[in-house]
């Protein structure tokens, strides 16, 4: 009995040994064919880092995933409960996430974008600024660099519901850049000149911008990246005062009177995962660290999405297969071997 025991334990530890020094494969949840839960994503640049992760990790170590889906609020309580395992592209903005990190059920790691990470601001289309010949449109606003110049082109963003004024084009109602640029628009003086418009839905946002662009004529508005309609369309942003932190939390503070200029500062992308998964399978870990995309790369890719309609799970597995040199480095060789082979 004691020689059989031995000998189980024996098989046990070299096959531990084994598992623990393959690079191919990850630790134990992935081993043990549990699959990884990611929240569902609803926006695009979201889905297309989700699919990104997924890809690699049941390519290079024969992970099993599954995506859940839900609102923003239901899956990061998800996340911080332990019912998933990972959160992709966190903007760290809501309580829940400050709770989960604050109470170490889950950690924000990895750095997703290059460059600073995720941009906002205002914008106007390059034709306005440039010109474009291509398409016979004059330069109307070429000395328009700064907030501080857009009072003197009010009447070339006429408002149609308020001629006397411009329009700016602002996020729906109850977003947090919609309350932001609201006192923004109190901050840099503009609320004299300007209509602040808001959208009713994100999907009117672009449909608006869209619009306007297609046709050459010229708009006012609030946008970020990464989003498919940075890599669709040339656009030229406008200079805003510098980052403040004290003005800046006058400006997240829509009951505050007294608010001073700053622009939005830039956000550090990241993945929020839970601390038992870090723990469990750290090679999962390190891969999550790694992944990083440029804002043209991530740009463009989701503009495909919307352009050919097609899913973020066609489109990143495109994308990895076309770029082996871009994520090469995130994996140990034999993982992106396996990966290499099984996008061909």
């Amino acid at each position: 009995m004691k020689t059989q025991s031995l000998a189980h334990s024996l098989i046990a530890a070299t096959a531990l040994t084994l598992l623990g020094s393959s690079t191919a494969q990850a630790a134990t949840q992935c081993a043990s064919g549990a699959p990884l839960r990611f929240a569902g994503i609803t926006w695009e640049s979201g889905q297309f880092y989700t699919d990104i992760i997924r890809t690699l990790l049941e390519t290079g170590y024969g992970c099993k995933t599954e995506v859940v889906n839900g609102s923003t609020a239901a899956t990061e309580t998800a996340l911080v409960s332990g019912d998933l395992q990972l959160w992709v592209e966190q903007w760290n903005r809501t309580d829940i996430i400050r709770k989960g990190v604050d109470s170490g059920k889950i950690k924000l790691v990895g750095d997703l974008l290059s460059e600073g990470g995720a941009t906002e601001g205002f914008f106007v289309p390059e034709y306005m600024v440039k010109g474009d010949a291509q398409r016979g449109i004059k330069a109307t606003t070429p000395d328009l660099k700064t907030v501080a110049d857009l009072p003197k082109y009010k009447d070339l963003f006429s408002d149609d519901e308020n001629p006397e004024k411009g329009r700016f084009l602002n996020c729906p109602t109850g977003w947090d850049c919609e309350k932001i640029n609201t006192q923004k628009m109190k901050a840099y003086k503009l609320d004299a000149s300007y209509t602040n418009f808001r959208a009713g839905t994100g999907a009117a946002l672009d449909a608006a911008i869209s619009s306007a662009i297609a046709r050459g004529k010229p708009i006012l508005f609030y946008y970020w990246s990464p989003a498919s309609l940075m890599g669709k369309f040339k656009l030229v942003k406008i200079k805003e005062p510098e980052f403040n932190q004290k003005c800046w939390d006058t400006l997240k503070d829509p009951k505050v009177k007294d608010v001073c200029p700053s622009a939005t500062p830039n956000t550090r992308l990241t993945v929020g995962m839970s601390t038992a998964l870090m723990q469990s399978d750290p090679e999962v870990l390190n891969l999550v660290e790694k992944v990083q995309l440029s804002p043209e790369q991530i740009n463009t890719a989701i503009a495909k999405m919307a352009e050919r309609k097609l899913g973020s799970d066609v489109v990143a597995r495109e994308f990895l297969k076309a770029n082996p040199t871009v994520w090469s480095g995130w994996m140990p060789a034999a993982a992106t071997a396996k990966a290499v082979s099984a996008l061909k």
